[in-house]
């Protein structure tokens, strides 16, 4: 196992409390982080964080939708590994029920609610007019608000010491340009609506992404004070998230056959050598609860925070390059 252990100071210098973070997160052996453990390897528990019938948000795509769950398991139909929880969304068809992730599940609270509701008006600014089979999912939404204060009352009385934890959890906002939460929901309805996925490999891919945000970073590092060493840090970090969450956190369900037939003829690539903008731009909207899932403190995930809305900026002014199939 590799670890650097560095002392944390009160003056410590923001290159040093970055590079603590990444020794966190990176330098421990996949198999051996504590990030490998929560996202990817998934640790069993032997009580699920949300229990059978129970009320929950439930990110599908960029967008948060009520839903209930219906059973949990710490491995899923495909074999992935770690808690994963059937799910039913309200008012969709059966056939959208699906195994997801525990981190793509979030509890029914007040601060949840207002997330969903942020995103989708995010959403709507977005996209004014659409068709009746892409604005059919915000209209099924819009009579949440009308039960949700008659039942009110009774949801708070639940799960109270489970909230409690989640409040004291760091909790990152990762502001996201309105750009590319255009890109977001554009990419979610090409994938789940027309079944229009992206043609694999991508280029440039992530590994390609990451490379020419690292030379424009360090090129700014004489002006922000950070090392190269640093920066070199950050970015083998971000693609260590991409390869270790893609395959549970990242792909919608008609992806999975794509992605095993890819992988499966290009056994010695990772994902970031295979997918390019449009799925690392996924990872973003994970990010924030990959975070609180960590035992990271809260001074250093601000500095993360800070470094990936960086690479956000970075993908922006790129966004014409990147974004071109």
């Amino acid at each position: 196992m590799i670890l650097v252990n560095i002392v944390k100071k009160r003056d410590m210098t923001r290159g040093d409390l970055t590079l603590t973070i990444f020794h966190k997160f990176v330098i421990l052996k996949p198999e051996k982080a504590v990030i490998a453990k929560q996202i990817s390897d998934g640790m069993p528990k032997e009580v699920p964080t949300f229990a059978d019938d129970e009320r929950v948000l439930c990110y599908h795509g960029p967008m948060l939708y009520e839903a209930k769950v219906l059973k949990s398991a710490n491995v899923d139909e495909e074999g992935r590994h770690g808690p994963h929880y059937f799910v039913h969304y309200r008012r969709w068809k059966q056939t959208w029920d699906e195994w997801v992730p525990e981190d793509r599940v979030l509890k029914w609270t007040e601060t949840n609610l207002q997330k969903q509701t942020q995103l989708k008006e995010a959403h709507n600014r977005k996209k004014p007019a659409r068709s009746s089979t892409s604005t059919s999912i915000t209209t099924e939404k819009s009579h949440d608000g009308e039960s949700r204060g008659r039942k009110r009352a009774r949801d708070s009385s639940l799960d109270k010491a489970k909230e409690e934890e989640l409040m004291n959890k760091v909790e990152v906002k990762l502001d996201i340009p309105e750009q590319l939460k255009g890109f977001l929901v554009d990419d979610w309805e090409n994938v789940t609506k027309t079944q229009k996925l992206i043609p694999l490999p991508r280029k440039p891919n992530v590994s390609d992404i990451l490379e020419d945000y690292l030379d424009h970073a360090m090129k700014a590092s004489k002006r922000n004070g950070a090392t190269d060493e640093l920066l070199t840090e950050v970015v083998r970090g971000i693609k260590l998230y991409f390869n270790k969450t893609l395959e549970d956190s990242l792909l919608y369900r008609s992806e999975r056959k794509q992605h095993a037939d890819i992988m499966a003829k290009n056994d010695s690539a990772l994902p970031s050598d295979i997918y390019g903008v449009e799925h690392f731009l996924r990872l973003f909207v994970q990010m924030p609860r990959l975070i609180a899932n960590s035992n990271v403190d809260p001074d250093s995930a601000l500095m993360l925070r800070d470094y990936l809305l960086d690479v956000l900026s970075f993908i922006q002014q790129e966004q014409n390059r990147l974004f071109t199939v």
